[in-house]
């Protein structure tokens, strides 16, 4: 019996581990200036990506992957779909070269058959489930149908009425090809694949999205958007096309299929007419999506089931046509380089890798002036931060107002203390940023006490009783605050001398 009992707490915590959520990135070739694939592949191990799309099935990169444990979805490209659809020997040697020939040692998990191929070769439609069962068929010969899964993403602009998400259903012009393809996905235990673009929507809907509510940033609870009909609330696009996926399937009776979404992301640069592509949209988008997947929380509909989940992409891709944002979905140049620093605090090791390490502690704008004030107040006396260049005359006294003041006094603190998340907090009203605060003549200490004197300090918080009574805390003793600030150091210094 015990033994029986153990058995079952392993499989239990075996399933747990499969089903947990993962964040994968997209690999893209379309640079004029590709790197190697064993640069590739270093600079995932360097990231502590575990999971990557390939857009095909790249010979360099398929031996370059081995050996690595990096799980691997092999897609093949819309422009041999048609060929796959329509032979079955032609699937079975496209698995034989691309996939038999490198597995196990190349970690294959799963096969994108096409992508968005309804919405962008819908001629290829009628044989895209042909094509996928072909494919399937071949790793069931191979005996790796179990190891292996096959789906196609979709993009979500198939999904019609899709707010309230509990209504939506899928274009019914697609459902002789949907139907099938959810039969085929079920009956193998493989997942619906969802290209999600929440930058495209906010785009698109002519002010009825809001930016914040695009970018997972927190709203007040009367701007979360409620579903009429379950009373649901959303606080991100993201999760409101997740769940409209998974209603537009059950519309069809399918309610066991996960999804897992493709591709999904956001540019940091674009033409005039893309205002919101913008490095710090980006990268809040970006880190915000890491940070809502890994915590395991899932979707309104759906709360604990995971949606792994694939950033669109790994490199820029200057050879994209199109729009300037084409080029510009890549978290890192082709040179490694990143094109800014995720904000990833409390997300593990995945993408913090900061080869730079050019990070700055900032005051946010919309933080309230008296929380700012007081953390402001608190640098400046028991935080120990140096903040006479502050004062008037002084070469950060200009802009005299409590951001920019703060920002100085924040971003002073958090180098001091060897650039910890701690070290940014200041109970809210501070994030980090890669992008440099400096101004006119002030010019923000990038890294102090470089040496390491400080390294192994450890961040106090802002209600800490460490004493100090140093010309330190003279900033903003004047008017009331000081006041406090001032008799507050004096207490603390009698109290612990």
């Amino acid at each position: 019996m015990a033994l029986l009992i153990l058995l079952l707490l392993l499989a239990v915590s075996q399933t747990t581990a499969s089903e947990d959520p993962y964040i994968g990135v997209n690999i893209g070739t379309d640079l004029s200036d590709m790197p190697h694939p064993t640069q590739v592949v270093a600079l995932l191990k360097a990231q502590r990506i575990q999971h990557v799309r390939l857009y095909n099935a790249d010979q360099g990169m398929l031996v370059a992957l081995a050996k690595t444990g990096i799980r691997v979805m092999v897609s093949i490209p819309n422009e041999e779909l048609l060929g796959i659809g329509q032979s079955n020997s032609t699937a079975a040697n496209w698995v034989s070269r691309n996939i038999v020939a490198h597995y196990p040692a190349t970690n294959i998990t799963s096969i994108s058959v096409g992508s968005d191929v309804l919405t962008t070769l819908p001629n290829a439609g009628p044989v895209l489930v042909n094509a996928i069962k072909f494919v399937h068929s071949a790793l069931v010969a191979s005996h790796l149908d179990k190891q292996i899964k096959v789906s196609s993403p979709i993009s979500s602009s198939i999904i019609l009425d899709s707010f309230p998400p509990s209504q939506a259903f899928f274009n019914r012009s697609w459902n002789p090809v949907l139907v099938p393809l959810l039969n085929f996905l079920q009956s193998t235990d493989s997942f619906l694949m969802l290209n999600a673009y929440p930058y495209y929507d906010y785009r698109q809907s002519n002010g009825a999205i809001s930016l914040d509510y695009a970018l997972f940033k927190p709203l007040a609870p009367n701007k979360e958007a409620v579903d009429a009909n379950t009373l649901v609330h959303y606080t991100n696009v993201f999760d409101a096309i997740v769940d409209a996926t998974y209603s537009a399937m059950a519309f069809l009776n399918f309610t066991n299929i996960p999804v897992i979404v493709t591709e999904t992301g956001w540019p940091s640069k674009g033409d005039s007419n893309e205002p919101e592509a913008t490095l710090e949209n980006a990268n809040t988008y970006n880190s915000n999506l890491i940070r809502h997947v890994m915590n395991k929380t899932g979707t309104p509909k759906n709360p604990g089931v995971a949606v792994s989940t694939y950033i669109y992409e790994l490199y820029n891709e200057d050879m994209k046509p199109g729009p300037l944002s084409e080029k510009h979905w890549g978290l890192f140049e082709a040179n490694g380089d990143p094109v800014y620093i995720l904000r990833l605090t409390g997300s593990g090791s995945l993408l913090s890798n900061d080869t730079t390490n050019q990070t700055y502690c900032t005051a946010k704008d919309d933080a309230d002036p008296k929380m700012l004030q007081a953390a402001l107040d608190w640098a400046c006396g028991p935080g120990k931060v140096d903040c006479s260049p502050l004062l008037q005359g002084k070469p950060c006294y200009e802009p005299d107002n409590v951001i920019a003041h703060a920002t100085y006094a924040f971003n002073t603190y958090y180098h001091r203390m060897g650039k910890t998340s701690d070290a940014c907090d200041f109970n809210g009203v501070a994030d980090i940023t890669t992008t440099d605060p400096s101004h006119g003549s002030c010019r923000l200490p990038e890294s102090l006490g470089r040496d390491g004197t400080m390294a192994n300090i450890t961040a106090p918080l802002m209600n800490s009783t460490s004493s100090d009574s140093s010309a330190r805390s003279f900033y903003g003793m004047g008017g009331f605050t000081g006041i406090l600030v001032l008799i507050k150091v004096m207490l603390w210094t009698v109290i612990f001398l």
